[in-house]
């Protein structure tokens, strides 16, 4: 994966999942954390990012999905767990199987990142601004519904 300390920092190259479905937005949260995410992961060297979606969720849930266009490039600098982090992500529309139990809004669904647990959740367009979803640019761009092609988030 691409991820590397370069001076104070932990550097991430990341790809994101995009999926949405009947105004619905998939998130996941890793077991310990506060917050949600955008579903994806770390690019490997050599992968393409739009690749690494697919390997992603078929690690994590078991399934295929369709990774679709490019919808934004962001530049996401944070800190976490004590560490300061910077994230170059770039986020893909993404479809789910036609009849995949994972496209049902109303359950929780149960995935693993290597040995902790990842919760995959449906929320509703309309209530992101009611949790704690990062990045929040990206958040609210969604709520908008005008994605960026380029954002930057600090904090």
């Amino acid at each position: 994966m691409i991820s590397f300390r370069i001076d104070s920092h932990r550097f991430h190259f990341r790809a994101a999942a995009i999926a949405l479905e009947h105004g619905h937005l998939l998130l996941h949260k890793l077991e310990g954390d506060t917050f949600w995410a955008l579903p994806g992961g770390r690019v490997e060297a050599g992968e393409e990012a739009s690749q690494t979606i697919v390997r992603e969720f078929h690690e994590e849930l078991g399934i295929g999905v369709t990774c679709n266009e490019l919808l934004g490039v962001g530049e996401n600098f944070f800190e976490y767990n004590g560490e300061p982090h910077h994230e170059l992500g770039l986020y893909f529309s993404v479809s789910l199987p036609e009849y995949s139990e994972f496209r049902n809004t109303g359950v929780l669904h149960v995935g693993v990142e290597g040995s902790r647990r990842l919760e995959f959740k449906w929320f509703a367009l309309s209530e992101l601004r009611e949790i704690d979803f990062r990045p929040v640019v990206l958040r609210d761009s969604l709520v908008s519904g005008e994605i960026p092609p380029h954002f930057v988030q600090r904090g």
